[in-house]
C-alpha cells in the first residue's frame, strides 16, 4: 500500500506487513537528497512513530547508489545567486536529529555508494546494514565544506581514531571497515537484499531476522596501517597529525598527507574542531554546532570553489583561500562556532 507524504516522484512510502519501506526513487541523480525528500521522511516518521501498526521502518534505494549526498548543484546554483538554502540545511539537521531519537527499528539498507546527505537519512538509524556494493564517504572537506548531517555524533565514536582519518581525509570505505569500525551494524550479500526486506516485512524483528542473514565481512585495511591511522590522527592538534604524516617516510603516510594537503585548509581545521567537539556532545547539540558552521560556510568562499572545481568545471583544481593551513587564522575558525543567536537551530 502506498501513502502520500508529499515526496512526488522523488521518494516513495509503502506498508508492507509490519514494516514502513521507504525507497529513494532519483536514481539518475543517484539519489541526492533533495529539500522535498527531506519534508516527507520526516512526516512519515512522525506518522509512523504513532502508528501501532508499524513495527519499524526499512530505507532502501533505487538504483546503484543508495544516495550520492545532498543536491549540492542546487546549492551552489542558490548561493550564487544570494539566497543559500539555510531553510533546506535547517529542515536536514532536524530530520538527522528525528532519525537518531526515532523510538523504532529503523533499517538502513545500502547498496551502493553513500555519501554526505545520504548518510544523514541512513546512519542515525539503528540498524546499518551494508552489501558488498556499498562505499561510505563523507568527502566534504574536498568541496571546501565539513561533515555534516551528524557527522560530528557519528564519525568521532569510531575505534581506533578512524572516524577523524575519514573526516580530513575524504576517502572511501566498504562494508568491511565499516563493519570493522562500527559504522554498520550488519553487512549481507547483496543477493539476500529481497528475501530480508520480505523477512522485515513479515516478522517486524530486525535482530532476529539480521542474524539469518547476516554475512561477516572482512576488513579491508590490514592492522598494521589501522595502527599507523590510530598514532596519526590521536594527535591533539591539526598541526601535530600534519607533523606525524610529515614525518613517516613510508607509502600510506605519503598518500595520506597528499590527500589532506589538497583539501580546503579552512575546512580541514573546522572538521578537526568539529569531530574533537562532537565526542562529548548529544546528537542535538551536534546539530546545532554544524547549523552554526553551515552559516559561515555559506556565507564563505571555499565552499562554493570547491563545488566549482568538482562539480561545475569537472575535473579542475580548486583554489583555497587561505591556501596553506599555516595561513588559517585561529580567530576566523572560532568564528565558525559561535553562537548565531536568535537563528540558533531548533530542535
Amino acid at each position: 500500500m502506498n501513502i502520500d507524504f508529499g515526496g512526488g516522484d522523488e521518494i516513495r512510502f509503502e506498508r508492507t506487513g509490519s514494516a514502513g519501506i521507504v525507497t529513494l526513487t532519483r536514481p539518475k541523480a543517484l539519489n541526492a537528497v533533495t529539500h522535498k525528500m527531506v519534508g516527507a521522511l520526516s512526516r512519515a516518521l512522525d506518522a509512523w512513530q504513532v502508528d501501532r501498526d508499524v513495527a519499524l521502518v526499512v530505507v532502501k534505494a533505487e538504483g546503484r547508489a543508495f544516495s550520492a549526498g545532498g543536491d549540492i548543484l542546487h546549492i551552489y546554483e542558490a548561493g550564487r545567486a544570494g539566497s543559500p538554502p539555510v531553510d533546506f540545511f535547517a529542515d536536514e539537521y532536524r530530520l538527522n536529529a528525528q532519525i537518531a531519537r526515532f523510538p523504532k527499528p529503523y533499517v538502513s539498507l545500502i547498496d551502493g555508494i553513500v555519501m554526505g546527505g545520504g548518510v544523514g537519512i541512513s546512519f542515525h538509524g539503528s540498524h546499518r546494514v551494508l552489501t558488498e556494493n556499498a562505499q561510505f564517504a563523507m568527502p566534504e572537506v574536498g568541496i571546501g565544506f565539513f561533515p555534516d548531517v551528524g557527522g560530528s555524533h557519528l564519525l568521532p565514536d569510531l575505534g581506533g581514531y578512524f572516524g577523524m582519518y575519514l573526516a580530513l581525509t575524504g576517502n572511501r570505505i566498504r562494508y568491511g571497515d565499516a563493519l570493522w569500525s562500527g559504522l554498520a551494524t550488519h553487512t549481507i550479500a547483496a543477493d539476500g537484499q529481497a528475501g530480508l526486506l520480505e523477512r522485515l516485512c513479515e516478522t517486524g524483528e530486525p535482530e532476529a531476522v539480521l542474524r539469518g542473514f547476516f554475512h561477516p565481512a572482512k576488513r579491508e585495511t590490514d592492522r598494521e596501517t589501522l595502527e599507523a591511522i590510530a598514532g596519526y590522527f590521536s594527535r591533539q592538534t591539526l598541526a601535530e597529525i600534519i607533523e606525524s604524516l610529515v614525518a613517516d617516510t613510508g607509502e600510506f603516510a605519503a598518500k595520506t598527507l597528499a590527500t589532506i594537503q589538497s583539501r580546503s585548509p579552512t575546512s580541514l581545521a573546522v572538521t578537526f574542531r568539529q569531530i574533537r567537539a562532537g565526542l562529548t556532545m548529544s546528537m542535538d547539540d551536534c546539530m546545532r554546532m554544524e547549523f552554526r558552521i553551515l552559516n559561515r560556510m555559506l556565507a564563505g568562499r571555499d565552499f562554493y570553489e570547491g563545488i566549482r572545481a568538482v562539480i561545475v568545471d569537472k575535473g579542475s583544481t580548486p583554489v583555497w583561500q587561505p591556501a596553506r593551513l599555516a595561513e588559517v587564522d585561529p580567530a576566523e575558525i572560532d568564528r565558525y562556532f559561535q553562537t548565531l543567536g536568535e537563528r540558533e537551530l531548533a530542535l
